[in-house]
């Protein structure tokens, strides 16, 4: 498993805590939970050609400027 920091807005956090403590799970096991739902998702534009994807959330904050 891969550890890594995470910054995120604290609207956010407490949102995603929320959830966790609703759904009885850690914050970690619930943000893995959250992203494994997200990613398994059928697409929106999967079926036409040329559509435009799905529109990301706004950015919060600047952008890292950090090498990865």
């Amino acid at each position: 498993m891969i550890r890594f920091s995470l910054r995120i807005p604290a609207d956010l956090h407490e949102r995603v805590t929320a959830r966790a403590t609703a759904d009885r799970r850690s914050l970690n096991s619930e943000i893995l939970h959250l992203l494994e739902t997200a990613l398994a998702a059928p697409r929106a534009d999967a079926g036409s050609p040329g559509g435009d994807p799905v529109s990301p959330a706004p950015l919060h904050g600047k952008p890292d400027s950090s090498p990865a």
